[in-house]
């Protein structure tokens, strides 16, 4: 096996890689392979001796993993996207435009969470206690905010909590 730019190189006429060949060449870690297979990203088929072989259109695939999951695709996702392919087929710029198209809208509400995020996380360290009177951090959707804020809030809920954990009186108890 010959390398290319220290990237071990798989000859052609190898149409089944081991699990340490693929490792090699995709870069991902043994460990990372055995699972993308737990989680049905990639398949292969066990010798007699029972060592896992890979198809060569695993590589595409682990690259392909690779890079939805850097962009933050949950790997539930990515597997659903999988599995509209042909089995054996390595995934085409086609196949890539088609689904990172289709994933682009949940990208763009990450981009704007984050954002927000990095808006107004001067606004929480400059506090330090996360009792700003809005605060978008630690309360995004801040249901309890227009009442009160900050450590009032927690003793209303300690109190809720005590009465719910206390037994309640039968009707017509006495006691």
């Amino acid at each position: 096996m010959g390398r290319l730019r220290g990237v071990p190189q798989i000859p052609e006429k190898i149409h089944e890689l081991t699990v340490g060949q693929l490792s090699a060449r995709s870069g991902a870690a043994v460990s990372a392979l055995h699972f993308y297979e737990s989680k049905g990203l990639i398949s292969s088929r066990r010798t007699t001796g029972n060592q896992r072989r890979y198809h060569r259109d695993a590589l595409r695939r682990v690259a392909f993993v690779r890079a939805a999951q850097r962009v933050g695709i949950p790997l539930a996702t990515i597997r659903d996207a999988l599995a509209e392919l042909p089995e054996e087929r390595t995934p085409t710029r086609e196949d890539w435009a088609r689904l990172s198209e289709a994933w682009r809208s949940e990208l763009d509400e990450r981009i704007k969470q984050l954002g927000r995020l990095r808006d107004h996380l001067t606004d929480c360290i400059g506090c330090g206690c996360l009792s700003l009177e809005t605060c978008v951090l630690s309360n995004p959707d801040d249901v309890f905010g227009e009442r009160q804020s900050g450590s009032r809030l927690m003793v209303e809920r300690q109190g809720a909590r005590k009465q719910r954990e206390q037994p309640q009186k039968e009707p017509g108890d006495c006691g």
